[in-house]
C-alpha cells in the first residue's frame, strides 16, 4: 500500500463541497455569530478562571465543564501512565495541548513562540528564547530532572494534519529525553466545517472553533513503550510512529514538517493568479496619461516599471532622467527598428559596437551612449508635448 500524498494529510478546503451542506451552512452563520459572541465572552472567564486556581484535578474539571459550553467536547479511553513523563501525540489542531491537559497534568515547550504574555496565555511551557535544538533537549533534560514537574506533551510531527490518512515524520529529538514514553492518539471532529485548515493563523482557528456548534476531540492513551536494547532515537521515532499510526488506521509517512511548508508554499504560488507586468495595478487615469508620455518617449521601458517609479517622483521629467541614466533596473522591450536607430543618429559620431580594450574607451562608449539616449529622448519629448515644455526650458 502506498503513502498517501500530502495534499490528501492536509484539509485545504474549509467549507463543505455539497450543496445541501453549504445550504444548512448559510442557515446556521446568524447563529454561528451570536454563538461565537457569546463565547467569547464566557472564554474570558473561562481564561481568568484557569489563571486563578492553582493546577490541580478540581481546576481541569472546572475547566473541561466550562470549556464544553465553548463547544469543544473531549471524549477518551484508556488511562495516562503516572510513571511516565513523556507523553506523545500526533497534532492535528493549535489547542492539542489544551485539550490533553484538561485531562492530566501535562506540559507543552514552546518550541517556535518567544517567551512572552501570548506564549503563556495559550498554554506554553516556557523555556527561554527559542534556540538550537542541541539548547532546547538540554532545557527539557533539565526540567524533567526536577522532582514534582509535569510529564512533557510533545508532537514529533512538529506540524499539524487532520489525522485522516497518514502521520508526518516523527522527529527523533523527543526520543532522546527519556527511554520510556506514553503514546496517545488524537481525532478531531467538527459539523460542516473543516477542522485545522491549512495555512490558517491560530487566531482564524479559534474564530471558526467558537463559530462551530461543536467541536469533539477523540483521545486514546495507548500502552507505554520503552526503548530496546541498543535501538537509536531515530528506531524508537519510528516504532512509537507506526504504532500510534497503527492505532489510528492510518499510514506513517516519510513526509517532514519541512516538507509539508514547502508543499504550502507550492500550493500558493499555484492559486495565486499571474500578475501582467504590462497591466499594472489599480492605477488613476492622470497616472496612466503620466505613464504614456514617459512611453511615447522611451518605448523600450515597461509600463510596470514607468508605473512604478512614477508612483515615486510624481513627475514625468523625473522618472525619464530616472530612466535614461540607469537609476531604475528594467529588462528593455522591443520597439520599432526606426525608434531604435535615432539615437545612434543623434550621436556627434560614431559610438564604438562591442566591448572596448580600454577601461577609458568603454567609459567613454557607456558616457557617449548615455548622452545620445537622453538627446533622443529629450527631442522626442519636446516634439509631443513642445509648448509647454519648450516654455519653461526657456524660462529656466
Amino acid at each position: 500500500m502506498e503513502d498517501p500524498g500530502l495534499e490528501e494529510m492536509l484539509e485545504g478546503r474549509r467549507f463543505p463541497a455539497d450543496v445541501i451542506s453549504r445550504v444548512l451552512l448559510l442557515l446556521y452563520a446568524p447563529f454561528g455569530l451570536c454563538l461565537f459572541l457569546l463565547r467569547l465572552f464566557i472564554g474570558a472567564h473561562v481564561f481568568l478562571v484557569s489563571c486563578v486556581l492553582p493546577d490541580c484535578a478540581v481546576r481541569r474539571f472546572l475547566v473541561r465543564i466550562m470549556t464544553s459550553v465553548l463547544g469543544v467536547l473531549i471524549t477518551q479511553s484508556g488511562e495516562p501512565d503516572p510513571a511516565v513523563k513523556i507523553y506523545i501525540s500526533n497534532h492535528v489542531t493549535f489547542i492539542d495541548h489544551n485539550v490533553l491537559g484538561l485531562l492530566t497534568a501535562c506540559s507543552t515547550p514552546s518550541v517556535s513562540c518567544p517567551p512572552g504574555f501570548l506564549c503563556w496565555a495559550r498554554g506554553f511551557l516556557e523555556i527561554g528564547a527559542p534556540g538550537s535544538l542541541s539548547q532546547l533537549q538540554e532545557s527539557l533534560k533539565h526540567y524533567l530532572s526536577q522532582p514534582g514537574g509535569a510529564p512533557l506533551l510533545l508532537f514529533p510531527e512538529e506540524e499539524t494534519t487532520n489525522g485522516k490518512v497518514g502521520l508526518l515524520h516523527f522527529s527523533s529529538w523527543p526520543f532522546s529525553l527519556s527511554d520510556s514514553v506514553q503514546p496517545l492518539t488524537l481525532g478531531v471532529s467538527r459539523a460542516l466545517l473543516s477542522v485545522a485548515v491549512v495555512g490558517s493563523s491560530w487566531y482564524t482557528e479559534l474564530f471558526w472553533t467558537l463559530f462551530s456548534l461543536y467541536t469533539v476531540y477523540h483521545v486514546r492513551w495507548l500502552p507505554p513503550v520503552c526503548r530496546s536494547s541498543r535501538e537509536s532515537d531515530e528506531d524508537f521515532a519510528s516504532r512509537v510512529q507506526k504504532l500510534t499510526a497503527l492505532s489510528l488506521s492510518v499510514r506513517a509517512t516519510i513526509y517532514t514538517a519541512a516538507d509539508k511548508a514547502e508543499h504550502v508554499k507550492r500550493r500558493r504560488r499555484k492559486e495565486t493568479p499571474p500578475h501582467n507586468p504590462q497591466t499594472p495595478p489599480t492605477v488613476s487615469a492622470a497616472a496612466s496619461h503620466m505613464a504614456q508620455r514617459v512611453k511615447e518617449v522611451l518605448p523600450q521601458v515597461p509600463l510596470s516599471v514607468i508605473h512604478r517609479d512614477l508612483a515615486q517622483t510624481g513627475c514625468v521629467d523625473a522618472t525619464i532622467t530616472n530612466l535614461i541614466e540607469g537609476r531604475v533596473p528594467y529588462v528593455p522591450e522591443p520597439e520599432s527598428p526606426a525608434g531604435s536607430e535615432t539615437p545612434r543618429r543623434t550621436a556627434s559620431k560614431p559610438i564604438p559596437k562591442g566591448f572596448a580594450r580600454r577601461p577609458e574607451d568603454r567609459h567613454l562608449s557607456l558616457q557617449e551612449r548615455k548622452e545620445a539616449l537622453y538627446e533622443y529622448a529629450r527631442r522626442r519629448y519636446l516634439e509631443k508635448f513642445g509648448g509647454a515644455a519648450a516654455a519653461k526650458e526657456k524660462s529656466e
